[in-house]
Formats: C-alpha cells, structure tokens, sequence
C-alpha cells in the first residue's frame, strides 16, 4: 500500500510539472517559430518520470516552502534532459527511432530541426533560470543556480559524459570508468536540481552534503538499472528498443558485470543512497521512497 501511494504521489507531481510544461513553453502557433516551438513540445512534453523536477517539489515539500520557484526551476532542467535525448537520439549519436513509445524527433521533423530545436530548449531552459527572481528567489541565489546548472549540462557534466560515452564505445573499460561516464552523462543532471531546490528551500548548510551524495547514488542507481532493463525490457514496457546499448557497442553494467552482478549492484547503491540521508535535519522518508521506486521501476 505504501508503495501504491507513493507511485500516486509521484503521478500527480509529474502531472503538475506537466501542465507547468504545457503552460509555459511558447505555443505551436506563435509566429515564424511555430514549426521550431511545435518540434520543442513535441519532445518536451513526450511524457516520462519527470524525477528532475519531482525531486525539487520533493524538497519543498520536506522543508516546507514556496513550490512555484522550484517547479520552474526543475521545468528548466527538464528542458535541458529534453534536449540531450533529441540530440542522442541523432543518426550521428545513437540513431534511435522511438522514444518513450513514438517516434524521435528527427524521424518526425527532420534532423536540422531536431538539432535546432534542441538548442532553442537549452536556451529557454536559462532564459527561465535567470528569470527566478520573478518566482521570489534572490539574485545571488540565481546566478548560483545558473553557475552550477552551466557545469551540470556542459564539459563537467553531461556532455562530457556523453563524450566519454562516445569515445568508450567497442572498447574495454572497467566499472570505474563506466561509473565516471554515467556520473556525469546521467548523475549530473539528478544531482543540480536537488542541490538547486536545497539553495531555494534554504536548507540547513549540513544538509547539502547528504543530498548531493543520495543524488548521485540516486543517479548511479537509475542508470544501473536503465541497462538491467535495456537486457530485460521490451519495446512496450520502456517505450524505445531494448538492446540498443549492445547494438552500439556500449558498455553497460550487465555488460562488464553479468546480468545477476549488475542486479546485486543494483541493490547495493539503492541501499547507499538512502543511507546517505541519514542526519538530515527534515523526514526524509519522501526520498527513499524515491530511491525504492527507481530501484523496482521497469521502463
């Protein structure tokens, strides 16, 4: 039952940031930009877990404040993770043709679109971060939000990750290396929101540093378990082609580790990270059951 309530809980987070989504992205029909904002919402609002902005309203939640600023905050990192999977899914990275069960944008509206699209929402994704200061958030904690926001989406965090992900293909890494790449490729963009909702929430300095490393444990557990999937799943459940990680010669956990060690990883990191949230000045029973559903989650 518990369990049942959280997944209700988490339905209803994702469906406000959703119509957050809906609201504020420019409109198909808004001038000469209505084919590039129509490609935009496409992608956008595509649905998912939404967890990049569910685990700051989590926090505002936990430290009992204001959910509006950390809503458009989290709907800007959710328009940076949007971006990065039209671009990874590019004939030029992993030449995908479905995404969350339809098909990818470049295979919908081209690829010089998919490609501008993608830059026009990491440049709506600040555009909304510097507008914070109209959603009652200082603007010392704004620039601070874009300082760490920047190195979570350039060279120090995802796209390097991406780079390395790239470079480590038919190659033999170790779990070390592979570890590195989705800490970055994946754990960055997991990490900011949480550590940029605790500047919002005006969260106790001894805090900050449980909550970074239950991100990155949360991070590392989501991917772990994306490539458990990606050998178990079917098109149905994850809503793209399973196998694809293989296909491409990737290394992934159940790669490097076999399927059972990857699983027993699995179930390691899910328990690290909520001992990582041990000490922390508020419940923080809203985030381990966080971690849980990442941990059982099966698309």
């Amino acid at each position: 039952m518990k369990e049942q309530n959280f997944k209700a809980k988490l339905a209803t987070l994702a469906q406000t940031v959703d119509k957050a989504l809906q609201d504020w992205l420019p409109l198909n029909d808004e001038g000469r930009s209505a084919n590039l904002n129509e490609a935009c919402r496409y992608s956008v609002l595509a649905g998912g877990k939404r967890i990049r902005a569910v685990l700051p309203l989590l926090l505002a939640e936990m430290y009992q404040k204001p959910v509006k600023p950390v809503l458009r905050m989290g709907c800007a990192i959710e328009l940076i993770h949007a971006y990065s999977l039209i671009h990874d899914d590019l004939p030029a990275m992993d030449n995908d043709d479905f995404r969350r069960g339809r098909p990818t944008n470049h295979k919908v509206f081209g690829e010089a679109m998919a490609i501008l699209a993608g830059d026009n929402l990491l440049t709506l994704a600040f555009a909304w971060l510097a507008g914070l200061n109209e959603f009652d958030v200082s603007e010392a904690k704004v620039i601070e939000i874009i300082k760490k926001v920047a190195s979570a989406a350039g060279g120090e965090g995802m796209i390097g990750g991406q780079v390395l992900d790239l470079a480590a293909e038919n190659s033999n890494i170790d779990v070390a290396a592979l570890e590195n790449i989705h800490r970055l490729k994946t754990g960055a963009l997991i990490q900011v929101p949480v550590a940029c909702a605790a500047l919002i929430c005006d969260a106790p300095e001894k805090d900050f540093d449980k909550l970074s490393e239950f991100a990155f444990k949360l991070g590392l557990l989501f991917q772990i378990v994306d490539d458990i999937l990606d050998v178990e799943g079917s098109l149905e459940e994850l809503g793209k082609m399973p196998g694809r990680d293989a296909s491409l010669g990737k290394s992934t956990y159940p790669g490097l580790l076999g399927l059972d060690s990857a699983v027993k990883m699995a179930s390691e990191i899910h328990s690290a990270a909520i001992s990582a949230l041990n000490g922390l000045s508020v419940d923080y029973s809203l985030l381990a059951e966080m971690a849980d559903f990442i941990y059982s989650r099966k698309n």
